[in-house]
């Protein structure tokens, strides 16, 4: 994957907020949103962070809010 699409992805993902960017990173401790510090990656403990918060969702719940 070329680094300009590479950028682009985590652009999209950032402004968006969507995936590892929606929660704070606990090695470079930069906000949801930011790139990590390291630019051209994610590190792992932020992505381990967004895997633990979304255990446990279905995709159901996600999309259309949960059951009351």
């Amino acid at each position: 994957m070329s680094d300009t699409v590479l950028d682009g992805a985590y652009e999209a993902l950032r402004l968006y907020r969507h995936g590892a960017f929606s929660v704070v990173c606990p090695t470079c401790h930069v906000p949801a949103g930011e790139l990590c510090l390291t630019r051209r990656s994610v590190h792992a403990g932020r992505r381990r962070a967004h895997r633990e918060s979304t255990q446990g969702h279905t995709l159901l719940p996600l999309l259309a809010g949960r059951p009351r």
